[in-house]
């Protein structure tokens, strides 16, 4: 189930002709904002806060959602150059830490992104009603997935992602409410209930944490 959010956490009208193909592009190294994902069958669902520190690698995700007809919260914080995550609870100021073999990905468009095309979501009618985007496609060829990514033309934000693997089927993640710049830095640092915490020598990575 968990699985689901941790993967999460994806061209008709182009302006004039003369305009430049957008090229792949890099998120600013500070940003926080919402998420929602959902999956096509409905039994997933899931809503949350996101803290996003490229220059010191630290990710942290807070949600709340349904998976079939179950509940769940969850509340992950990765430290990846220190090669920790800490699974959080704060009702119960509880903290589990394990050791994070993963590899920090920036919120990017990969290189090899193919350009599908230029939309303007909401309308052209009068300044400020609409938002320039590009989606871009890809394959995955480690997990032989695919996806499709929306970015804001301009600050390239992240606006949706889509992937798709034979596991998991098509996961669609609606990222809103952005800001560039974190006001308070207070969630990417571990809780000090966490500080006795012991580590737990599981093997874990990004992916292991959500399944």
């Amino acid at each position: 189930m968990n699985y689901l959010l941790g993967v999460a956490l994806v061209g008709i009208l182009a302006g004039n002709c003369l305009a430049v193909k957008p090229l792949p592009c890099k998120s600013p190294p500070e940003v926080e904002g919402s998420f929602m994902v959902t999956t096509p069958s409905g039994e997933f669902f899931s809503l949350g806060k996101y803290f996003y520190d490229a220059n010191g690698q630290r990710v942290r995700f807070e949600s709340a959602g349904q998976y079939k007809n179950d509940s769940f919260k969850s509340d992950v914080l990765l430290l990846y150059k220190e090669h920790v995550m800490y699974e959080i609870n704060s009702e119960n100021e509880t903290c589990v830490k394990k050791e994070l073999k993963a590899t920090f990905h920036p919120i990017e468009i990969p290189e090899k992104a193919t350009h599908l095309g230029q939309v303007t979501l909401g309308s052209l009618s009068e300044p400020g009603e609409g938002l320039l985007v590009n989606t871009w496609t890809g394959e995955i060829p480690k997990t032989q997935g695919k996806y499709f990514l929306t970015f804001t033309d301009s600050g390239c934000l992240p606006v949706s992602t889509n992937y798709h693997t034979q596991k998991t089927g098509w996961i669609t993640t609606s990222i809103f409410n952005n800001i560039v710049g974190i006001k308070d830095p207070r969630p990417l640092t571990p809780p000090s209930f966490c500080t006795n915490a012991t580590m737990e020598m599981a093997n874990a990575d990004f992916f292991s944490f959500f399944f």
